[in-house]
């Protein structure tokens, strides 16, 4: 019903653009006729609205993948780089938290841990809404940083690297099998400074998958027992994920988004000093406001990452502001 529902709006919406458009330029001709300038602008003026209209029915369409209306675990991890590289993943992890509250999105933290000093070394959020997967599926690679260093006292300019992983949540309907000699299960006691990202027992939980080399962490629940069933849950969606993959024919960038967290990998930079910039290096797409991009204004990359995915180039089907 969920389908049949998202289809007929889709349906419907095309229709409405279409009905519209023919009712405008019909306008716009008998207003020419009469040489009715106010009239004529009027129908300008829907056509320029209607136009917004068709970006975000076109942006729409672009959600049709297997998984893309499921929701979605997003992992950030810290590369080399100490402290400077963890305020990096905070960050990002800050970022995406920032653009689920801008979509009113629900979300959860489901691993979080934190660096020595500031930031964190690794965390995973799980994000619930409507196509989150969908909408955010074209974030994993490695993401950059390029700022002068608050931890630094000679004020230099410092680079940073951290990777971004996301996967589908999948429902009950897909049947993944997992034999059990295949995991190894490591039991460890949460740390950090407490609140709301951490407890304090020995109920985390760490399960590594031997044939594929997929790691996932769960520690946000005090029994062991639930933190195994989310681990699992994890595991799944992970495996299921890189069958997603192989069926897009996306091999190389899995692999990339798999290698050093470092030069040469990245997907995306943004830049602080010595101007300010963020920059998608798959599609081009640029913003010359960093701080509102880190506060979640995500839209636009995403919008031209997904349209350069379906149409196999590097330019967005539409320009969105």
């Amino acid at each position: 019903m969920r389908e049949r529902t998202k289809l007929d709006a889709s349906i419907t919406a095309v229709q409405t653009i279409e009905t519209d458009l023919a009712d405008n330029v019909e306008i716009i001709e008998l207003a020419e006729m009469d040489d009715d300038k106010e009239m004529e602008a009027e129908a300008e003026d829907a056509l320029k609205a209607l136009a917004m209209t068709a970006k975000t029915a076109e942006l729409q369409a672009l959600l049709s993948g297997e998984a893309d209306g499921n929701d979605t675990f997003v992992e950030i991890h810290a590369g080399a780089g100490g402290t400077e590289a963890q305020d990096w993943a905070d960050m990002l992890f800050r970022m995406y938290l920032r653009w689920a509250e801008s979509r009113g999105f629900k979300y959860e933290t489901l691993q979080y841990m934190p660096g020595e000093e500031a930031g964190i070394k690794s965390a995973t959020i799980q994000i619930k809404g409507e196509d989150a997967y969908g909408w955010l599926k074209t974030e994993s690679g490695v993401h950059r940083l390029v700022r002068i260093s608050p931890f630094d006292s000679n004020a230099k300019r410092h680079t940073s690297f951290a990777s971004v992983w996301v996967y589908p949540v999948i429902d009950d309907s897909i049947e993944i099998e997992i034999d059990e000699s295949d995991l190894k299960v490591d039991t460890y006691r949460a740390s950090g400074a407490g609140g709301q990202h951490v407890n304090t027992t020995d109920s985390a939980i760490r399960i590594s998958h031997k044939p594929s080399g997929i790691v996932v962490q769960c520690q946000n629940q005090r029994s062991q027992h639930k933190n195994r069933a989310e681990a699992m849950s994890m595991l799944k969606a992970r495996l299921y994920e890189a069958e997603l993959r192989r069926r897009e024919e996306e091999a190389d960038a899995v692999n990339a988004t798999k290698t050093d967290i470092g030069w040469g990998h990245q997907i995306r930079s943004y830049v602080m000093q010595p101007y300010q910039m963020v920059k998608d290096l798959r599609t081009g797409h640029e913003s010359g406001q960093p701080q509102k991009v880190l506060d979640g204004a995500l839209d636009p990359f995403l919008a031209a990452s997904l349209a350069a995915r379906v149409h196999g180039d590097n330019k967005p089907v539409s320009d969105i502001d």
